[in-house]
């Protein structure tokens, strides 16, 4: 990533998203900001302090418009897209019995069909610029390794389908220059986890503590730079899925 270069960043009003954004502007990229709540967004916008590489839409991206918009925004405000960042989703445990059809329909809508149709958007943008372009999902490591306490089986089938579009987009797309990865955090301190609960889940890796989100970061800034990178998931889960203490 290098200066001037457009990012779109979903999910970015809190936790990962808006750290990712922090950090892409402190490099001087652009970038468009996206949640479904207005209010967050214009107060996630306003803290990043740099109104000239900013922009935002609120919307839902399970709606194909939402999408769209984000690409249009970014074409009218700085030119293009140079990357996306499907970062947007919802996580939370529930036994499997227990799960209702509309639970479900609710991840595999935002988890799965947002990140597709968003990606559409884009990567239909980058194809017309011709220059390729980068692709980061946030998966996680537990679609690989399913914790037994942590019950959670509607938001892992939607992110282990992010994991295949993956794959699957970094074939088809490599003739384009336009290279699509992965990261897949562990447990990370961020607002989907309870404060006074997710230190509790530092045991299970092998560097006996959870993950915060600038590592999370990190990771997707090297993604965002490792030009002979893709189809690649980056595991950033503190030695969970290689082994448990």
């Amino acid at each position: 990533m290098t200066k001037n270069q457009t990012v779109v960043i979903t999910g970015s009003s809190s936790g990962i998203g808006l750290d990712l954004a922090r950090a892409f502007v402190h490099r001087g990229a652009n970038v468009v900001l996206n949640g479904r709540d207005q209010t967050k967004l214009v107060q996630a916008a306003a803290s990043l302090g740099v109104p000239g590489q900013v922009a935002y839409v609120a919307g839902d991206i399970g709606s194909r418009e939402t999408g769209d918009t984000l690409v249009r925004t970014a074409v009218d405000r700085f030119g293009g897209v140079d990357m996306l960042v499907n970062n947007a989703g919802d996580f939370a445990p529930k036994a499997f019995v227990d799960v209702s059809e509309e639970e479900l329909d609710g991840y595999l809508r935002g988890n799965l069909k947002g990140t597709f149709l968003v990606t559409q958007s884009v990567v239909r943008q980058m194809k017309s610029q011709g220059r390729g372009g980068s692709i980061i999902n946030i998966g996680t490591v537990l679609v690989d390794h399913a914790i037994a306490g942590f019950p959670a089986s509607a938001p892992l089938v939607s992110k282990g389908g992010v994991h295949a579009l993956t794959i699957s987009l970094a074939a088809e797309l490599a003739a384009d220059n336009i290279r699509v990865n992965t990261v897949a955090p562990g447990v990370i301190r961020t607002p989907l986890h309870d404060r006074s609960e997710v230190d509790s889940f530092g045991g299970i890796a092998l560097m006996k503590r959870i993950g915060e989100v600038a590592e999370t970061t990190g990771a997707v800034l090297y993604l965002a730079g490792a030009e002979f990178t893709t189809g690649h998931v980056l595991r950033v889960d503190g030695g969970y899925v290689t082994g448990r203490a």
